[in-house]
């Protein structure tokens, strides 16, 4: 799928494959650094990026069939990508058939020209395609721009869990969206 945007550029969709595992592993790294290093120690960010982003990690979680990963790319640059997680459900929503959106990112370069929301509507309509009714995510609660994002697309908070991030312990809204 393909969307012309404001900004002039194109976005386009497509799912990951094996082959995209490098690629996957160099966005997550790039894409998490960016959004959390000025917030969070150099060691708390060293472990969570080796234990989360590596070749031997996103292969299985590649080969895992509850996981979708989707690639944006805009005018064919790589831009952002988002994993949809099936079987993930957190006790708050039982007797919803809910799908989890665990991670959605854009590189820093393409935030503001659409990438986040076309991964989005594409993790929203691939929910819809495969009869989820609910979308959930996990946000940390200081990330304020994320936040903001989601509520615009619609998720409202209904939890919070926690997250470690390397030996930091955090908290993460739960936030949904009926779809």
């Amino acid at each position: 799928m393909s969307k012309d945007v404001q900004s002039g550029g194109t976005i386009s969709i497509r799912h990951a494959t094996h082959d995209d595992i490098s690629l996957l592993v160099e966005l997550g790294i790039k894409t998490f650094y960016d959004t959390f290093a000025d917030v969070n120690t150099k060691a708390d960010m060293d472990l969570y990026l080796e234990k989360n982003f590596n070749v031997p990690q996103v292969s299985s979680e590649i080969k895992d069939v509850n996981n979708i990963f989707l690639i944006a790319y805009y005018d064919g640059i790589p831009a952002g990508y988002a994993k949809l997680r099936k079987g993930s459900t957190p006790s708050e929503l039982d007797g919803e058939n809910a799908i989890e959106l665990e991670r959605l990112y854009a590189a820093a370069a393409f935030i503001g020209k659409s990438v986040g929301r076309i991964l989005m509507d594409g993790c929203i309509a691939l929910a819809r395609q495969q009869g989820y009714t609910t979308l959930w995510l996990g946000v940390w609660e200081h990330n304020l721009r994320a936040i903001a994002f989601y509520q615009k697309c619609g998720f409202e908070k209904f939890s919070a869990h926690p997250f470690m991030l390397g030996t930091d312990l955090q908290t993460d809204h739960m936030m949904k969206k009926n779809i």
